[in-house]
């Protein structure tokens, strides 16, 4: 028996989880031995992230008497290859540290660092949503769009009899592959941490369309709430909010699929769970796909909700 120790590094949480897999069996979600979460407490630095996470660490030791040979973890930016540092963390207190080398010395056991829609990604090509819908695929791509936006692409090859193999992901030269989230697609849109502004994370976040909806209303509103109001058909701002949402959304992924042409695009985060991007949003797509406006790629909801994350540390 095998156990698989992953850990998903968040803004506000950090959850652990050890997988127990019989020897040669295939990952499952209901491999799961143990998963506990303690709160990241990111505003009091890196130390003390680094702190909590060795705290996690040893609680799952203490629970079920084991010791990881290796662990995974789901992290918010990506390691830069050149430096081995962190860079693109929207949690800034982790951007130029060399997290991979100081985890590695703090728990005493060799570390995988990959980004946190890397982990989505692969979690639900192998575990997730993606073998029920499209089993045979070639190319996957997980969308994060949420707080912020991000992406991973996970690849998988064939044999010569045309059997699927292994799925990996694509972190690519800079350890920035997926990352559609900072591509420009608003000119002169809302200023970005990155440094540049219009970026899709700041045009179809939660964040960015209630900055939007707030912009043209004067007041306040979560997404739950401007998506109520949208339904009900009582607030032209709410519904001009949406609309913004489903055109972006539209360019946005229309510029995925040109350049990698998936099976399947996997859509996580809040915003992800709105229902009219996988009707009316994938209509949007059409709009600008070259593709003379035929888009068979499957838009799909994840399965493992989540635990995407945590599972797909896991795997690494």
């Amino acid at each position: 028996m095998q156990t698989y120790w992953g850990v998903d590094l968040g803004g506000t949480k950090i959850e652990g989880v050890i997988l127990q897999v019989a020897d040669g069996a295939a990952f499952s979600p209901d491999a799961v031995l143990i998963r506990q979460r303690i709160d990241t407490e990111a505003q009091h630095g890196y130390d003390h992230i680094m702190s909590q996470i060795g705290k996690l660490i040893d609680q799952l030791k203490a629970e079920t008497g084991l010791q990881p040979q290796r662990i995974g973890f789901s992290t918010p930016g990506t390691l830069e290859p050149a430096t081995q540092t962190m860079k693109n963390c929207n949690t800034t207190a982790l951007n130029g540290q060399p997290m991979q080398q100081d985890l590695t010395r703090l728990l005493g056991v060799p570390v995988v660092v990959a980004n946190d829609a890397n982990c989505f990604a692969l979690a639900e090509a192998t575990l997730g949503i993606v073998p029920d819908e499209a089993p045979n695929y070639q190319l996957v791509f997980g969308v994060i769009m949420g707080t912020g936006v991000g992406g991973g692409i996970v690849v998988r090859g064939h044999d010569s009899q045309g059997k699927p193999g292994k799925a990996f992901v694509i972190n690519g030269l800079q350890g920035i592959g997926g990352e559609w989230g900072h591509n420009i697609l608003e000119e002169n849109g809302y200023p970005c941490y990155c440094g540049k502004s219009g970026c899709t994370e700041q045009v179809i976040s939660g964040p960015a369309l209630q900055h939007y909806y707030r912009d043209i209303s004067g007041e306040d509103r979560t997404m739950k709430d401007i998506m109520q109001r949208h339904y009900a058909g009582t607030d032209p701002f709410a519904s001009q909010t949406v609309d913004r949402m489903l055109e972006y959304f539209g360019r946005g992924m229309s510029t995925l699929i040109n350049v990698l042409d998936p099976d399947a695009i996997v859509l996580g985060g809040g915003v992800g769970n709105v229902d009219l991007l996988y009707t009316e949003g994938v209509e949007r797509v059409k709009k600008y796909i070259f593709n003379s406006g035929v888009v068979r790629t499957k838009f799909l909801k994840p399965k493992l909700g989540d635990s995407a994350g945590v599972f797909g540390a896991a795997m690494l």
